[in-house]
């Protein structure tokens, strides 16, 4: 991940963990975005992106997570 005082940077996480009933849908993302880049979430079914993306938007919470901007 990039440098914490790093301007461009509009969405930081790391260390992303969601569990349902102890069972990890999502174990240790971490994502930088900067300004004006695009990026995807590819994977298979059942993989954790919508969970990531929900997460990311405050629509459900992190069982953990690292620093976050936005």
């Amino acid at each position: 991940m990039g440098g914490e005082g790093d301007a461009d940077t509009v969405v930081r996480i790391g260390g992303l963990r969601k569990e349902y009933r102890g069972r990890a849908a999502v174990d240790g993302l971490d994502l930088d975005v900067r300004r004006g880049e695009m990026f995807a979430l590819l994977g298979p079914h059942g993989a954790g992106k919508t969970t990531s993306v929900e997460i990311l938007e405050g629509t459900d919470r992190a069982t953990r997570a690292g620093p976050r901007t936005r």
